[in-house]
Order: C-alpha cells, then structure tokens, then sequence
C-alpha cells in the first residue's frame, strides 16, 4: 500500500518537474558562448589535446632516462642426477636445489649529451603541441564568426523580406479598390499581386536560408541541432564603416609575434635541429656505471642452513662499462644526413607558414578597403533609390503612374536593400578577420 501511494506521488510531481529541467537549457547564444562551447566540444581539438598530454608523458619520461635504472631478480633452480658410490659401486638418484637474489643498477655517465638532448627536445616538441592545439581553436573560432554572421544576415533578410510582404499588401488592397472603381486595369491589378506571390516565395526561401543557417552553427558547435536554438543579437551598428586604411606590414610584424601557427613552425624547427644533435652523439663513446649485489643458497651446501648461507654469499660487484663506436655500418652518418634533410624541411615548412600567413594578411587588408568602398557605395545606393521609391509610392496613390511603373522602382529597392545588407555583413566580417590577425580576440 505504502509503494502505491509512492508511485503516486512521484507520478504528479515528475511531470512538474519537467518544465524546470527543460527552462534551465540554453537556448540564446551570443557569439562568445557559442565559440566557447565549439571549443569545448570540437573533436580536432580534444584530440590535440590528447595528443600533447602523450608530448607530456613524453618529456618527464626523457627526464627520468637520466637516472639509475634499478633491477631486482629472484631465481629457484631444481636439479636432479643419479649420483654414483664410487666405493660402493651403489647409485642414488636424488635432487638438490638453489635459490640466487640480484639487485643491480646502471646509469648512463657519458654518451655525447644525448639524454639532454632528448629531454630538449621532448620539451620543445611539448611546447610546439600547445601551440598546435591554439592553431586549430583559431581556425573554429573563425567557422563559429562566419557561420553566426550568415545567421545575422539570414535573419535580417527574413526581416526585411516580410517588410516587404506587409508594404506589398497594402498596395494590393488599394489596387483592388481602384480595380473596383475602374480606376486602374486589371491588369494592372494583377502586377501588384503577383509582386506580392513573388515577395511570398522570397520570404519562404529566406526563412529556409535561416533554419539553414541555425542547423550550421549548431553543426559548428557540435551541438545537437534543436528548433529552441536562438542567437543574441548584438550592436553592430557602432563597428561599421571605420574608414580605416590597414597597414598590411605592420599587421603581419604583429602577428609573427602572436600567431601560434608560426610559434609551432619555429619550435619544430628548433626541434629538428635536436636530431641532428642527437645522431652526431652516436659518434662518441658511452660510459656506463654498473653496481650489482647478489646471494644465493644451495641445498648441496652442507654445514650451513638458508639464512646462514645467504649472509656468507653475499657478492657485491661495480664496474665501469665503455662502448667506443667503431664501425656501425654508416648507421650514424645516414642519421645525420636524414636530420639535415629534415632541418631542412621544417625550415621550409616554417617559411611556408609565414608566406601564408603574410598573404592572408594581405589579403584581409585589401578585403577590408574594398568591403569599406563597397559598404559606402551600397548605402548612397541605397538611400538614392529608396527616395526615388518613396516618390514612385506616392505617384501610384494619386494613380499618376501605373503599376509596372511602381514595381520597377519597388524592384531596384529590393534590390539595393541587398545590396546593402550583403556589403554590411562583408565589411563586419572583413572588418573581424583583421582583428584576428592584429590580435584581438574574436567578439561582437
């Protein structure tokens, strides 16, 4: 009975508590939560991440190669022979058996640097892996810039394009009371509905643009696609039309200083000269030192019980171990050369990431003067068309021209509206791409 009324109560009050669960999921983002989240949940990154933990383990390991290594053994042997009374003539098939313990170490005194050099370079290569991992967070927080302005914009043409239905609706009911009057032709008339079928189909594609436009971010952000998905809408009004004239070399001396791309070119340059190190060392002798401490017991041993002969045969031993390389098939000249030939390479790899760099910058410098001149002509445009709309309006009001007339001009606007917002979005983006590249961190 006390079960059922249990059950009971959980049943009413579960479902009371669905709505609380569900109010506390995010469902408006604004561009820096949406990149944080991105790069929480990026896999490119978890896995570089990953992947320098192992540079890690890598490097304390090359560390602890510079100390004794220790060893411990324990061996029991048991044997058995048919031993014969040579006085006696008489056999006897018996077994003996024997215990040995061993501890030894060793520990590398000499062998041309090249355990500092490991460890150097395990070092570098760890360093290189963070700036690896900054790298490709940059590269998805430029995707999660780009993809949240094609959302501004999606959603801004939505806008606009119901504007546009509104306006076009009330211009069809005052065509169809001229229609009534047999002011104007019907098929006048149907120009105006028509416009008005052609702004719907619009508008239907820029929602479909929208929804689009969410379902990308998301997919960004790796973030399960939802219809509660919503964006912050931020001022950007204040960050348009700067009239700034960027300095292409000043900007790339900039960002040779900060860009984590080119720190991991010239770690990983730096790293490959440690192989050339590290190869030249196998032409100089190895020094090791050796200690060992050994005993044992054996049942053949008579007189003398376990412990007793474990204390008498202690057997302590040290010595000095040295390798002189001699002749090694040329292993240490082919190592040699094959380092240079990678010095080489990450010298050009490095080169190559600066070059591209320098012309990506360039690049964004002469985007951002042509996004500011396209932004500026786009609102003369605009602001010229738009009165000689509002011009065009009224004479069709007073019925002073006809609706082919007045929908050529409706056009243009449309057009020019565009126009407008397409240059608004290009110079903001452009305007973000630049100060990616000087330094300043990804914001709206």
């Amino acid at each position: 009975m006390k079960t059922k009324k249990l059950f009971l109560l959980i049943s009413i009050i579960f479902p009371l508590l669905l709505p609380a669960q569900n109010s506390a999921v995010k469902t408006s983002w604004t561009l820096e939560e949406c990149i944080e989240y991105a790069l929480q949940q990026n896999i490119d990154i978890r896995e570089s991440g990953l992947a320098n933990q192992s540079n890690r383990v890598y490097a304390e390991q090359a560390k602890w190669q510079k100390y004794p290594s220790v060893n411990a053994s324990v061996s029991k042997n048991f044997n058995w022979a048919n031993n014969e009374d040579t006085a006696t003539g008489e056999s006897d098939f018996s077994g003996s058996n024997n215990t040995s313990y061993s501890v030894n170490s060793s520990i590398t005194l000499f062998n041309g640097n090249k355990l500092n050099y490991k460890v150097k370079q395990a070092e570098l290569n760890f360093e290189s892996g963070k700036y690896n991992s900054e790298t490709i967070k940059e590269t998805v927080s430029l995707s999660i810039l780009n993809a949240f302005l094609q959302v501004l914009y999606a959603e801004e043409l939505v806008s606009n394009s119901e504007k546009q239905i509104e306006s076009t609706t009330g211009q069809l009911h005052l065509a169809e009371e001229r229609l009534a009057r047999s002011i104007i032709s019907r098929s006048d008339y149907l120009q105006v509905k028509s416009e008005l079928a052609s702004e719907k189909l619009t508008l239907a594609n820029a929602r479909s643009e929208y929804s689009i436009a969410k379902v990308n971010l998301m997919q960004y952000m790796e973030l399960p696609v939802t219809g509660e998905f919503n964006i912050v809408h931020p001022k950007i009004e204040n960050t348009l039309n700067k009239s700034i004239n960027p300095d292409a070399q000043s900007v790339y001396i900039s960002a040779l200083t900060i860009k984590p791309q080119v720190k991991n070119a010239e770690l990983n340059k730096e790293s490959a000269s440690f192989d050339e190190k590290i190869a030249r060392a196998d032409f100089y002798p190895s020094l090791s030192l050796n200690a060992g401490l050994g005993t044992g017991y054996s049942s053949l041993t008579s007189g003398m019980n376990y412990f007793n002969q474990l204390d008498n045969k202690i057997n302590p031993s040290f010595g000095l171990s040295l390798s002189i390389p001699v002749f090694q098939q040329n292993q240490a000249k082919t190592n040699i050369q094959l380092a240079k030939i990678g010095i080489q390479n990450a010298e050009l790899n490095e080169l190559s990431v600066k070059n591209q760099l320098r012309k990506e910058i360039e690049q964004a410098c002469v985007d951002v003067s042509s996004a500011q001149i396209q932004y500026e002509a786009s609102q003369e445009q605009f602001q010229a068309i738009q009165e000689s709309y509002s011009l065009a309006e009224e004479k069709f009001k007073n019925g002073l021209i006809n609706s082919v007339d007045f929908l050529i001009e409706k056009t243009n606007l449309i057009i020019a509206e565009s126009d407008l917002l397409q240059s608004k979005y290009n110079l903001i983006f452009n305007y973000k791409i630049l100060d990616f590249y000087s330094g300043v961190p990804i914001s709206l």
